[in-house]
């Protein structure tokens, strides 16, 4: 049997055999028409790690019966896309496979796009980064985008039943007995990552006794040691992490406390405190607000004691903040009264300020009529008077609007009620 990984010998060799995905290579998708009309196009692949995005590009080529070339934009020098230039001559066309086109540097992307441009050379960039963030425009404009997604894992588990049964590039030359849960596991526990499971199959098959008549049996226990490394990915630095970022605030704003707590716990088992403890205090004022102020400070005494105690004890203050935010009433009045207000200052909506508002503190200042009117608060019945205080330009202008979502802001609202009465009388 190849020394070569399972996952490397299970690649497909057209598009027919690729796992998933089928919003690309299902029949009448923009793939499969592709190869239907025999006209392969440049394109960036991009999705999570596992999801075959360098299959997909080999069974591409190997569908069309194009020569191809696999080279990685981090480790392969531009010498050797000088050669793959040179094997396209020789073949009339080349299909370069790129991993981590992403990390293209200047140079290289230089050499290669006269060659996209003349189609000498059809690239097929693979990379786990949003090619619209990482991707140099040049190269990006040249290439259609394709987005792969995780696998489910009925699609691993169809991988994994075609892995074992499989005699020329799998596992077939075995008898294997897989348990149902220990199936369901694999295909659980690989979070979407097919490599991941097949991986952990392969460990499986390799590292079990055979019973006595050749049988290898794969239990539970058997997956679970076999996955425990890969039962949980997340790469702090790339697009899912912020992904799942935006998923947790969202989940907060809209009172889901359960998709709150699941996405926390993943960026937990990230080991992310930076960036949780950072979109808890956004969340605190940005989401909940005025409908309930204690939030913020509790959020933040929250967010200081996990950065004090550190994992895995972090996670219990986490977990008060987390649940009080996602079940707190929510108000997003205060700062958008202030967008608001920046909105007419940036437009130049500001006018001067009244004179009677001005700085009286100098000598003259009486004399240029600063704050000759101002009429003190505090000297009026609850510490109130009507006079103007916004610029004669924008006086009217209101900016804050009230919600009705805590008992704090409803009070707020009755005391601007009443100002407001008390206006236009």
């Amino acid at each position: 049997m190849s020394q070569q990984p399972l996952a490397f010998r299970m690649r497909p060799s057209n598009i027919n055999e690729i796992i998933g995905q089928t919003h690309l290579v299902g029949e009448g998708k923009t793939i499969h028409r592709m190869v239907k009309a025999n006209r392969l196009a440049s394109m960036i692949l991009f999705g999570p790690p596992g999801t075959g995005k360098t299959s997909m590009a080999t069974a591409l080529a190997k569908s069309l019966h194009l020569p191809f070339k696999t080279l990685n934009a981090v480790t392969d020098k531009k010498k050797d896309m000088e050669i793959a230039v040179e094997e396209a001559k020789m073949h009339g066309q080349l299909v370069l496979i790129l991993d981590e086109v992403h990390r293209l540097d200047k140079a290289k992307q230089d050499f290669l796009l006269p060659h996209l441009e003349s189609n000498r050379l059809t690239l097929i960039g693979c990379t786990t980064s949003n090619p619209y963030h990482s991707i140099n425009p040049a190269i990006r404009s040249r290439c259609h985008l394709f987005e792969l997604y995780r696998l489910s894992s009925e699609d691993i588990k169809e991988a994994i039943g075609r892995a074992i049964r499989d005699k020329e590039g799998g596992l077939g030359d075995l008898t294997i007995e897989m348990t149902d849960d220990a199936l369901e596991h694999f295909a659980q526990s690989a979070n979407g990552d097919l490599r991941a499971a097949l991986n952990g199959v392969e460990l499986a098959a390799f590292s079990t006794p055979a019973d006595e008549d050749g049988t290898i049996p794969i239990n539970l226990e058997t997956a679970e040691e076999c996955m425990q490394k890969k039962s949980f990915s997340h790469d702090k630095d790339g697009d899912a992490h912020y992904d799942v970022l935006s998923a947790f605030q969202k989940s907060i704003r809209g009172s889901d406390v359960d998709a709150s707590l699941h996405y926390l716990a993943r960026l937990i088992e990230a080991g992310d405190l930076d960036s949780i403890a950072r979109r808890l205090v956004v969340i605190a004022y940005e989401d909940i607000g005025l409908a309930n102020p204690q939030a913020g400070p509790r959020a933040i005494a929250a967010v200081e004691a996990a950065e004090r105690i550190g994992f895995p004890e972090a996670r219990i203050p986490l977990s008060v903040a987390v649940t009080e935010l996602a079940l707190s009433p929510k108000s997003n009045s205060a700062y958008k009264a202030l967008d608001a207000a920046l909105g007419d200052i940036r437009n130049g909506k500001s006018g001067d300020v009244p004179a009677h508002l001005k700085d009286s503190h100098y000598k003259g200042a009486a004399d240029l009529g600063r704050g000759l009117d101002y009429k003190y608060p505090h000297n009026y019945e609850n510490a109130w008077v009507n006079q103007q205080y916004l610029p004669d330009e924008i006086k009217k202008r209101t900016y804050y609007e009230p919600k009705s979502t805590g008992k704090f802001e409803q009070a707020l609202n009755q005391v601007l009620q009443k100002i407001k009465k008390q206006k236009t009388t």
